[in-house]
């Protein structure tokens, strides 16, 4: 591949040329329908006084590394290191996880047929799964994960629950719809406001309770995806005031920008409603699941999109949660456009909960889903390494999760729409490993903590 072939944005033109000579194009597009631009791509021989291989550092069976060890406490916590952010795993030991989402067999009836064929029973696939994760240098998975098949295998994965405290409470209020990758809310208002909101959040966290002495559980996510935009107060301003479902947002808003002493909303009102919005929302469900589960992790919505650079939501989720979790989107290469905001208004460290690619190699329309589209697995890992590079660099990461574990079978229409004909797996629906792929994934990950330390 030479660039000259390539179709080059100015922006990312400008980037080569900026750049190390040495990076590599990789050519990207966000749907098939766009013409491809390239990025600059590092992977970790790029990394400039780092010798992949020369250092190994050895990790205990939560992922936590041997030479790095504070007082246990049973279960994972946040720490901070110097100016680096850490999860101490219930050893004590200092610990970044690298694990993948929906880590699940899948549903259709090719996923069905191919287990059964290749793996005999679903127990012999969750063993052999967590063989190939373990190999790949992850030690967790993420949301949606089949996390009772792990609990009998012999080995096991750090692991993670997605609650859906907003979203049931929405769905029994009838304010819920499905949008592509979450769930949609009336109004694109979250009811945090209504009455009945903390005293369902408090029943409903009693779910939790069976879990709460499992070391395996990093921690709790609260929610995926809310909606936020920044004209939320316009928004709930405008709910109709006859559906009494609707109706107490609508009310607390008015009442909210009467406080104010303001009549309009201007922008700085808009933020700080937002803000407002998200730390009811944080303070509600942070409390619950800390009453009926105090040892684990609150790790929040998930935060994406437009919450990415709110600096209203950032402040309330620092207030809060334990560690952030985000989902990162249309990002390349993250950078202090992101950190520098996190960081001086959260103060809490960061896992991100959804990033992938798609290749176009895989023979998929790949029209749904919000990852990159890159020509190849080869790129894929490509993307992985020069993702979390910028993470790691970062010094506020302190997990990922890869979306995720199987592609999407285009025949399976019981999906969310988002998940319909797209390369977003390590595996194939028929669970074959994309080689290409799990070998640049091997690579950076048995390089996690080597380049922590080179960095720092």
């Amino acid at each position: 591949m030479t660039r000259r072939t390539l179709l080059l944005s100015t922006p990312a033109l400008a980037a080569l040329r900026a750049a190390d000579s040495n990076l590599i194009p990789v050519k990207v597009r966000r749907k098939p329908t766009d013409e491809w631009t390239v990025q600059p791509t590092r992977d970790i021989s790029h990394v400039r006084g780092f010798q992949p291989g020369t250092k190994r550092v050895q990790t205990g069976k939560f992922g936590g590394r041997l030479d790095r060890k504070l007082a246990a406490s049973g279960f994972f916590r946040a720490v901070k290191q110097r100016d680096r952010w850490y999860l101490a795993d219930p050893e004590g030991r200092l610990c970044i996880k690298a694990g993948v989402a929906s880590v699940a067999p899948g549903n259709s009836a090719v996923n069905r047929a191919a287990l059964k064929e290749k793996f005999g029973t679903p127990e012999n696939w969750a063993q052999e799964t967590v063989k190939l994760l373990h190999d790949t240098g992850f030690t967790g998975a993420g949301a949606w994960s089949s996390v009772d098949l792990f609990r009998a295998a012999p080995d096991r994965l750090v692991y993670t629950q997605i609650w859906n405290f907003m979203s049931t409470f929405g769905k029994q209020k009838k304010l819920t719809f499905q949008q592509p990758g979450h769930t949609g809310y009336a109004g694109d208002c979250i009811p945090v406001f209504h009455p009945e909101f903390e005293t369902f959040c408090d029943e409903f966290a009693r779910n939790l309770a069976p879990t709460r002495d499992d070391p395996w559980l990093l921690g709790h996510f609260s929610d995926n995806e809310l909606p936020a935009p920044a004209d939320v107060l316009d928004k709930a301003l405008k709910l109709e005031s006859s559906n009494p479902a609707l109706a107490p947002t609508k009310i607390y808003a008015a009442k909210w920008l009467q406080e104010q002493k303001a009549s309009e909303p201007n922008d700085q009102l808009r933020e700080g409603f937002r803000e407002h919005v998200f730390d009811r929302y944080f303070e509600i469900t942070t409390r619950a699941i800390r009453k009926h589960d105090p040892n684990h992790l609150c790790l929040g919505p998930r935060l994406h999109g437009g919450s990415l650079k709110s600096p209203g939501i950032w402040r309330a989720a620092g207030r809060h949660l334990d560690v952030i979790a985000a989902n990162v989107y249309n990002v390349w290469t993250p950078g202090p456009e992101l950190f520098d905001m996190w960081r001086k208004e959260a103060g809490k460290p960061v896992m991100v909960t959804e990033f992938y690619a798609k290749g176009e190699d895989s023979g998929y329309k790949n029209t749904t889903g919000a990852g990159w589209l890159v020509p190849t697995q080869k790129d894929r890992a490509l993307f992985y390494q020069n993702f979390l590079l910028g993470m790691l660099e970062s010094k506020l990461c302190v997990g990922w999760d890869w979306f995720k574990y199987m592609d999407n079978d285009p025949e399976d229409l019981t999906t969310d729409p988002s998940n319909r004909d797209s390369n977003k797996g390590m595996v194939t629906i028929r669970y074959q490993p994309y080689v290409a792929l799990l070998e640049g994934m091997r690579e950076f990950n048995r390089e996690i903590y080597p380049l922590a330390d080179h960095f720092d």
